[in-house]
Order: C-alpha cells, then sequence, then structure tokens
C-alpha cells in the first residue's frame, strides 16, 4: 500500500508542476489532444500504459522493491 500511495504522490507531484510551471503550454497541449481522432488518442494511452510498465520492470529490476 505504501508503494501505491509513493507513487501517486510522484505522478501528483509531476502533474501539478506542470500546470504551475508552463498552464498556457498544457492548454495548448490539451487543445491538441483535443484535435487528435480517437483511435490516436487510444493509442497514445497505451503507449503510456507499456511505457509505464517498462519503467516499473526497470526500477524492480535495479532493484526498488
Amino acid at each position: 500500500m505504501g508503494m501505491i500511495l509513493l507513487a501517486l504522490g510522484l505522478v501528483l507531484i509531476v502533474e501539478g508542476l506542470a500546470w504551475v510551471l508552463a498552464p498556457s503550454l498544457i492548454e495548448q497541449m490539451l487543445e491538441m489532444l483535443r484535435n487528435l481522432p480517437e483511435s490516436a488518442r487510444r493509442q497514445i494511452g497505451a503507449l503510456a500504459i507499456v511505457s509505464g510498465l517498462i519503467l516499473l520492470w526497470c526500477a524492480h529490476w535495479f532493484g526498488a522493491v
């Protein structure tokens, strides 16, 4: 349970930093995402999932529990 809270906390920190440091850039990115076809957005989501799994596997392989 502690690792899940740690991961969620890190995600919130990174997301929050993006909004604090570049809110207009985030809004532009969201507008670009709205203009993409649904299939492209699904592919981006799938790529994010696979990337996350690879990062988790690497962290585990390097000894982070």
